[in-house]
């Protein structure tokens, strides 16, 4: 039972990797996305309320989170076009993230990434683009996540910048 969150974490992984072969935006990719986005939460329930956690899972599901954008990206690029200024922006997040990466791992000697609410709510936005295009212009998408994408980067260089410890599950710059 102690590892059940790890399984599903690799799942997720795999799952997300499939997503590279499959027809962008078809319902086969809807599903298989929609499973990856539920095991994210189901890998997180499950270890909360077995007091199950570990640093191995809170590892492998970071990892798991970024190779899921890393395939959105590569999968929705060409569907969406976005501007330069979009790019200029991504890469913008993208580096912020990259030197909370290294501060950490200078810092602590381990690699951190944190599970803020800004954060989820990134992720959550990221999980809701696919199907949100069809609804909204991709450029909007785009920049609301961006923005939100953003204050959580800076937040999460911020937090570990500033602490004195890592602290993968700490929930916000206003918390301890």
């Amino acid at each position: 039972m102690k590892s059940i969150a790890n399984y599903i974490s690799i799942s997720r992984i795999l799952l997300v990797l499939t997503l590279i072969f499959i027809e962008p935006l078809s319902t086969t990719f809807y599903i298989i996305y929609f499973i990856s986005g539920i095991s994210d939460i189901l890998d997180g329930f499950i270890a909360r309320k077995y007091n199950i956690t570990s640093t191995l899972n809170e590892k492998l599901d970071s990892f798991a989170d970024l190779v899921m954008v890393t395939v959105l990206i590569i999968i929705l690029y060409p569907i969406i076009n976005p501007s330069v200024q979009v790019l200029i922006w991504v890469i913008f997040i993208g580096i912020i993230r990259i030197a909370s990466v290294i501060a950490a791992f200078f810092k602590y000697k381990t690699f951190c990434m944190l599970h803020t609410y800004s954060n989820k709510i990134t992720g959550f936005m990221l999980f809701l683009f696919p199907m949100l295009l069809t609804a909204f212009q991709s450029d909007v998408l785009m920049y609301v996540i961006c923005i939100i994408a953003n204050i959580s980067a800076i937040e999460e260089l911020i937090i570990i910048l500033l602490s004195s410890k890592p602290q993968a599950n700490r929930k916000s710059i206003f918390t301890k």
